[in-house]
């Protein structure tokens, strides 16, 4: 699969230019002979199965589109966790001047440091936007370079763990006591946490997900090296089809 990946255009200039010898050959045959009619339907079925390949493809296609929305959204949870965790350690925290404003600011240190401090979460994300499938098996001007280096990301890819970050729950229990009296005492406070808190359940969410939608893609992957397969069988019929075209076209005038 690597080396049809790699080397999509010489394969399919190849099969055409196969393509392209046999029909010079076929050209000593006269318009209606035998090997003119298997050469059409060489055309019709190798173009039939691209035409099913494509449709196939499409499909995929689509659900790499979901990867690449998943990208988006996981990179705007990103964002916005970020912004309100520094607004918040700016606002109530240099200093806090509450025994549980200093737990809360704790709590929103530590899960910044979860984060963004573990490089593995945004390196994760960076990673499945350069390595997704369609971009490693990009069609005749896909990049070819650097693939060990694609090989060390996509493990990289794949080894990330979201269920890592799970254990760091935003509300464990000394926090929901500091959040519990904070909304008798300052409510704004304790309302700016909550937003922090589910912030971060939304972005591991995200994260999951972009995880598991990566992971379906690379799993089906082979259809785009199917893809290629089936364009470079085309590309070897085509020539048979024009050949007959150009014969029968002779042979009227």
């Amino acid at each position: 699969m690597a080396f049809i990946a790699d080397n999509q255009l010489p394969l399919l200039l190849m099969f055409f230019f196969a393509g392209l010898i046999g029909t010079a050959f076929l050209f000593r045959k006269p318009a209606g002979h035998r090997a003119w009619k298997l050469a059409d339907l060489v055309w019709v079925v190798l173009g039939g199965f691209g035409a099913l390949v494509a449709v196939i493809s499409g499909i995929y296609a689509t659900d790499s589109s979901k990867l690449e929305r998943q990208i988006d959204i996981a990179y705007a949870a990103t964002a916005a966790f970020d912004r309100d965790a520094a607004r918040f350690r700016l606002r109530f925290c240099d200093p806090a001047y509450d025994a549980d404003i200093a737990v809360l600011c704790e709590k929103v240190e530590f899960l910044s440091a979860s984060t963004a401090g573990n490089a593995e979460l945004p390196l994760f994300i960076a990673v499945t936007d350069e390595v997704a499938p369609l971009q490693g098996l990009s069609f005749l001007f896909g990049s070819r370079g650097g693939r060990g280096e694609k090989k060390d990301m996509e493990a990289q890819a794949s080894a990330f763990d979201p269920e890592a970050f799970l254990v760091f729950t935003a509300l464990d229990d000394p926090t929901q006591a500091a959040v519990d009296t904070m909304r008798r005492k300052v409510p704004a406070i304790a309302g700016d946490f909550l937003i922090i808190a589910r912030a971060y359940d939304d972005l591991i969410a995200h994260v999951a997900k972009l995880k598991e939608e990566w992971e379906y893609l690379q799993d089906n992957a082979h259809i785009l090296v199917l893809q290629i397969i089936a364009l470079c069988l085309v590309s070897f019929a085509a020539p048979f089809r024009l050949g007959k075209s150009i014969v029968e076209l002779r042979e009227r005038r």
